[in-house]
């Protein structure tokens, strides 16, 4: 019989009334570290849970892929009594509970005022698409925050969003440090929080953290698109005989050196920086040549394979993959340690990733995402101490759902 390491945020409970990615992804990312996340959905399950890429079965591969581990209950939003229920939910729990997260404020008995009342030690943890509480999605955010036209070929007039939404994952990340900082301040001080991340600063704060607001500030004029080029060094895709693509990267001086000595092409670099008066071991060299140099290398590439390029590579400190598509990236998937296989109600037993946090070189494996209202019964019973004839009148009262597992 395998024990159970015990994890770092064992005995941590954590309601969640959330849907799409940020806040579901902080959820995700405290219980692959041991935390007890409880998602509250209404009745029928929330607005993703059919979102797509979708199973044969129908069952969403992107919701089950966010809500690992979880467990779930199903509760009337709508009615006032099943609001008061999930509040019931949030301040109980004694030192484990009076944790929540959520992307909506819309519910006053559900807001942080009201909790606070309710438990002084309350850490309220909300995600917002704009800091005044207005509405924003990632795509949106992405369009408002200038990235969009940096991205794609040099010579294209529209933009291009990124199909990673990378603003909700960063943010559901920022809602977990925050959520960890503030339990950790109620720790110390026995004092609450509240803890409000907007999507659209968390864009704002990392296209300053990188330094593009801070150059269009001081140089008055905005970035221009250079393709697959790596901003500031000499980096960019290249394509091989067959038809392979790579990506190759020089950061430093040693790369660099490797890069053309592997090439066969150390003289004719060390002519042409003769001949243009630079010093291409300075990677600002680099990259205001970076067209010239990589035309000469686009044509060792074209005259070689993609296995002959990469056997060749491989022998040096050069930074450098070949571009995969996702059905390419599974091949490797039962090889990876990340992965494990889960079997997910709904969907064929399928690798998932655990938490790329390891802990003393361990790693939980995935847990499979709940389904709608499958710990209903489960939780209010341990959580509230609700009885059989107390889950029935909820029932009966349409608080909760008549569909088995609520017992």
């Amino acid at each position: 019989m395998t024990v159970r390491r015990a994890q770092p945020l064992d005995g941590m409970r954590i309601i969640e009334l959330s849907s799409y990615v940020a806040a579901p992804l902080c959820g995700m990312t405290l219980a692959q570290l041991g935390a007890d996340v409880i998602r509250v959905e209404p009745v029928g399950g929330a607005v993703d849970r059919t979102r797509w890429p979708l199973a044969e079965s129908g069952t969403s591969l992107y919701w089950s892929g966010l809500n690992k581990g979880k467990r779930a209950i199903e509760v009337d939003l709508s009615a006032e009594r099943g609001r008061r229920l999930v509040a019931d939910l949030i301040v109980a729990g004694g030192d484990r509970g009076g944790i929540v997260v959520s992307n909506a404020d819309r519910h006053l008995e559900l807001a942080f005022e009201a909790l606070r009342a309710r438990r002084p030690d309350l850490i309220h943890v909300l995600l917002t698409g704009r800091r005044d509480g207005g509405a924003a999605v990632d795509y949106t955010v992405q369009a408002a925050t200038g990235f969009p036209l940096l991205t794609g070929p040099e010579d294209l007039a529209r933009p291009v969003n990124n199909p990673m939404p990378a603003w909700d994952v960063a943010a559901g990340l920022y809602l977990a440090v925050g959520l960890l900082a503030a339990e950790r301040h109620r720790l110390l001080t026995g004092e609450g929080r509240q803890v409000r991340v907007a999507l659209e600063d968390v864009a704002l704060a990392t296209a300053g953290n990188l330094g593009y607001l801070a150059e269009a500030q001081l140089n008055g004029t905005p970035r221009e698109r250079d393709g697959n080029h790596v901003y500031g060094t000499f980096g960019r895709d290249f394509g091989t005989a067959d038809g392979g693509h790579l990506m190759v990267v020089a950061l430093t001086p040693r790369h660099w050196r490797d890069l053309v000595a592997a090439t066969g092409l150390t003289g004719v670099v060390s002519a042409l920086g003769s001949a243009l008066g630079a010093d291409f071991e300075d990677e600002s060299a680099r990259y205001r040549h970076r067209d010239v140099l990589g035309d000469l290398l686009a044509g060792w590439f074209a005259a070689h394979t993609r296995a002959e390029a990469e056997s060749v590579l491989r022998g040096t400190r050069v930074l450098w993959s070949a571009y995969r598509s996702f059905t390419d990236l599974v091949a490797g998937l039962p090889e990876n340690p990340l992965m494990a296989e889960v079997a997910q109600p709904g969907v064929a037993r399928h690798l998932a990733p655990g938490s790329p946090v390891v802990m003393d070189g361990e790693q939980p494996p995935p847990e499979p995402s709940p389904s709608v209202g499958q710990h209903t019964g489960e939780v209010l019973r341990a959580e509230l101490g609700l009885s059989a004839p107390d889950l029935a009148k909820l029932r009966d009262d349409g608080v909760l759902p008549g569909a088995s597992g609520v017992m």
